[in-house]
C-alpha cells in the first residue's frame, strides 16, 4: 500500500524507514507545514515532499497516512486524512483526550477508513509469550499488576521546542507521553482497571506545565492490585528499562522492555525452556529511556504490517482505536485523581 507521512523529526524518519522495510508498501508523500522539513524527509526516504496538506491529501494514489506531530496536534491531520478518504495510522497517543479519539473514531465509521494506532512495544517476541502467558491463565488468581518507567530527560530536552512539556501540545509529561506505552501494555496483559487513586509532580525539570513524576495506586476489575510509576526525572546512566510485572497466586512474570527479569511458574510448561533459553536478561539499559532517538523502528515495522493486512483482509487491526482509547482513558483518570489531591477515581 502507498504511504504518505505527515510530520518531521526523529519520529517521521522511524516511520519511514518502517515503511521502507515492508514487502509491498512504498512511501510516495511527506507533509510538514514547513516545505524544507518535508522536502528533507522526502529526500532521503522517497516521494513528494507538500506544505499544502489539501493538495497532498488530494493524491489520488495516497492510501495511508501516518502522524508524527506533536501529541496534541494529531486531531486536525487525523480528521482531515479521514474525511479525504484515507486510512489513518497515528502515533501515540492517539488523542490527549478520549473525547477527540471518540471524534475521529466516528468520522472512521462513517468514512468506512481504518483509524489505527502506533502500539508498537505490543510487537516483540517477550511481549507476545507474556500475552499468551495470560491468555492459558497460568498465573492463577491475578493479585498484582504493575509498570515502572523511570526515565530521564534533561531540561535541553523540554526546551528544545516550544510544545514540550505543554499541556496542549504533549497532553501530559512522564505519563502521557512517556509513559503510554507501557501503560497500553499493562492494560494489554492485565485488563480494564476499576478504579484509581494518583499523585503527580514536577520536580526537577523548569519551564514546564506538566509533570515529571507520577504515581498511581489501580484496582483492576479482576481484582488484582498494582502501581504505575512514571518519571523524567530518574537518572540513569544507560538508562533504566521500561518494567511490567505481573503476579498471581500460581506465577510471577517481570519484563524489562523487551526481556523477562522473572519468568516462574507454578505449573511448568514445555514452551517455558525456550523463554528461558532465548528471553531472559539482566534488565540493563532501556529503549529511548534516555534518549528518545535511540528507539528502532522494527516494532514500528511489524505495527504497521499488521494495519495493512487488517485493512486488506476487511477486519479491525488489534492496534485499533479502540484499543488506544484505553491507555488515554485510565491517564485522564490519573490527572484527574492527581488534581483531586488522591481522590479515588472509578473508570467507566
Amino acid at each position: 500500500m502507498k504511504f504518505g507521512i505527515i510530520g518531521s523529526g526523529s519520529i517521521s524518519a522511524i516511520h519511514a524507514k518502517a515503511i521502507a522495510a515492508m514487502d509491498g508498501s512504498g512511501l510516495i508523500s511527506v507533509f510538514n507545514h514547513r516545505l524544507e522539513s518535508a522536502e528533507k524527509l522526502a529526500s532521503q526516504y522517497g516521494g513528494r515532499a507538500f506544505s499544502d496538506i489539501d493538495e497532498f491529501l488530494a493524491d489520488p494514489e495516497l492510501e495511508i497516512v501516518t502522524i508524527a506531530t506533536p501529541s496534541g496536534a494529531h486531531f486536525d491531520p487525523a480528521m482531515a486524512a479521514l474525511k479525504a478518504d484515507k486510512h489513518v495510522l497515528c502515533e501515540k497517543p492517539l488523542e490527549i483526550t478520549t473525547a477527540r479519539i471518540d471524534e475521529l473514531m466516528e468520522t472512521a465509521a462513517a468514512s468506512g477508513k481504518t483509524l489505527a494506532a502506533i502500539l508498537n512495544r505490543r510487537f516483540n517476541p517477550a511481549m507476545e509469550a507474556f500475552k499468551q502467558a495470560c491468555e492459558k491463565q497460568r498465573f492463577g488468581r491475578p493479585t498484582s499488576a504493575s509498570c515502572y518507567i523511570k526515565w530521564f530527560r534533561d531540561q535541553a530536552y523540554y526546551d528544545s521546542a516550544d510544545w514540550r512539556g505543554t499541556w496542549a501540545l504533549d497532553g501530559g509529561g512522564a505519563l502521557m507521553n512517556q509513559g503510554i506505552h507501557s501503560i497500553d501494555a499493562l492494560l494489554h496483559l492485565a485488563g480494564p482497571v476499576k478504579s484509581v487513586q494518583a499523585m503527580t509532580a514536577c520536580l526537577a525539570h523548569e519551564r514546564i506545565e506538566v509533570e515529571d513524576i507520577g504515581i498511581a495506586m489501580l484496582e483492576f476489575e479482576n481484582g488484582a492490585r498494582g502501581v504505575i510509576e512514571g518519571s523524567t526525572c530518574t537518572w540513569s546512566g544507560s538508562g533504566h528499562p521500561a518494567r511490567i510485572q505481573l503476579s498471581g497466586t500460581e506465577g510471577s512474570v517481570f519484563l524489562a522492555d523487551e526481556s523477562f527479569e522473572v519468568w516462574d511458574f507454578k505449573n511448568a510448561l514445555p514452551e517455558d525452556a525456550g523463554v528461558h533459553e532465548t528471553l531472559m536478561s539482566g534488565g540493563k539499559g532501556g529503549l529511548g529511556a534516555n534518549d528518545p532517538k535511540a528507539i528502532n523502528f522494527l516494532q514500528h515495522q511489524r505495527n504497521f504490517e499488521e494495519v495493512v493486512s487488517a485493512i486488506r483482509d476487511g477486519r479491525v487491526p488489534c492496534v485499533s482505536a479502540v484499543e488506544a482509547r484505553k491507555s488515554v482513558e485510565l491517564i485522564e483518570a490519573i490527572y484527574q485523581s492527581a488534581a483531586a489531591g488522591g481522590k479515588k477515581i472509578g473508570l467507566p
